[in-house]
């Protein structure tokens, strides 16, 4: 990994104007601090293409930080503001047109978008506005090393992390023999080595690991390859973008007597298949997906913002994106880009734990050093910005082909 590099520009720097005194006897007078304007964050959510469904879920993940944050006193003494655009998805230029809209707004920080692509798309025009980009749900492994002059930062973990989750997962009752079959593009290859390094050190056996290109439409021989060892377990890590491959893998798979919890999907195909496969097709089948499962509390709040709301993912991650911004602002010599990125970094890692924006403020100001730990986990930020550990949901198919939440860990 490569060391995070800020910008060597000199922070939150309080100019005294000192006041000539009209006589020599009087007293000196003290220096009068600039006061800050009000905290503005801009938010990249996806309100319309592909993604659209995850929009209102994260403007009310955002709304209601801004609420919390305001209501504990805001930042500076003055209410945060909130800015909303569309980001589009990857088929238009939406998402550069909004971000350039939100930097003419002055905007101090950016949570957004949802999209990897658009991440990546992003961050040079972050550069040059000297902007930092927090994002609830970019996975892409190259984001890690991204030229971002330490601008870039998610609260979601890397998508090869839940490599090193699952080979700690599936070992836990017993060292097991297991197979991996992945894409092999820039997602896939990354979770192969975490999965057999962890697997391995558990005592468990990875007995086949097979890549597959992305055009691939004939699957017996990935499959009798997986499965000529005799695994006890298939691990499977396709992605949204090949659905047709995902489909052809699941059913070769089952028909080939990998299915129930024999058979493992990973963060990017753990789906709805219930318009895919007849009923009882994934009865038993397990998926990871990265995130926390929202609990009932935090799922009543947000309807409170947005009444009848019913997807939900991504909507802890965006609320605390906010706070992490709230909360860099609130430490920080000024909100300038490195400030609040260097900032971004202490106040998530190092310190007395603290859970809500008003319960780090008031540890900041009678302790010291918090680290803030919010509604998606630990959210200890790397020198690349990512977060590790991290939240992960298990999930188990029903008979309707659908997924629903088992449990959850802590990995990665």
């Amino acid at each position: 990994m490569r060391a995070r590099r800020l910008l060597n520009v000199a922070i939150g720097m309080t100019v005294a104007v000192l006041l000539a005194a009209c006589t020599t006897n009087g007293p000196t007078p003290s220096p009068t601090p600039t006061p800050r304007e009000a905290l503005r964050i801009g938010a990249l959510v996806p309100t319309s293409g592909t993604f659209s469904f995850l929009g209102r879920g994260q403007i009310a993940g955002a709304k209601l930080a801004i609420a919390d944050i305001n209501a504990a006193g805001g930042v500076g003494g003055k209410p945060v503001e909130l800015e909303l655009r569309d980001s589009g998805d990857a088929t238009t230029t939406t998402a550069e047109a909004s971000l350039k809209f939100l930097v003419s707004k002055h905007v101090n920080a950016v949570v957004g978008p949802s999209s990897s692509v658009l991440a990546k798309r992003l961050i040079p025009q972050v550069v040059d506005a000297g902007v930092p980009l927090v994002s609830p749900a970019a996975t892409f492994p190259s984001l890690t090393d991204a030229q971002d002059h330490g601008l870039f930062f998610r609260t979601v973990p890397a998508y090869g992390a839940q490599g090193t989750v699952l080979g700690d997962v599936l070992s836990k009752k017993a060292p097991i023999k297991m197979a991996l079959i992945y894409s092999n593009d820039e997602l896939g290859r990354s979770i192969a080595p975490a999965f057999e390094s962890e697997a391995e050190s558990a005592g468990s056996t990875v007995v086949a690991s097979v890549g597959f290109p992305a055009a691939e439409t004939r699957f017996d021989s990935i499959i009798a390859e997986a499965i000529k060892s005799k695994p006890d377990v298939v691990v499977l890590a396709t992605s949204y973008s090949s659905f047709t491959a995902t489909k052809g893998l699941i059913k070769g798979l089952i028909a080939s007597g990998f299915g129930g919890s024999k058979l493992w999907l990973t963060t990017q195909n753990t789906g709805d298949y219930s318009q895919a496969f007849k009923n009882g097709t994934l009865t038993g089948v397990r998926g990871i997906i990265e995130g926390v499962h929202p609990s009932d509390s935090f799922v009543k709040r947000l309807k409170s913002v947005a009444p009848g709301l019913a997807e939900t993912r991504y909507a802890a991650e965006t609320y605390d994106a906010v706070v992490l911004l709230a909360l860099a602002a609130s430490v920080s010599d000024g909100y300038s880009g490195p400030a609040l990125s260097s900032a971004l970094q202490s106040v998530s890692a190092g310190g007395i734990k603290c859970s809500t924006f008003a319960e780090c403020i008031d540890v900041h100001n009678s302790q010291g050093d918090f680290d803030y730990d919010g509604l998606s986990g630990p959210l200890d930020f790397t020198a690349q910005g990512d977060i590790e550990p991290a939240f992960y949901g298990l999930y188990t198919y029903g008979p309707d082909n659908k997924f629903k939440y088992t449990s959850g860990v802590i990995g990665g």
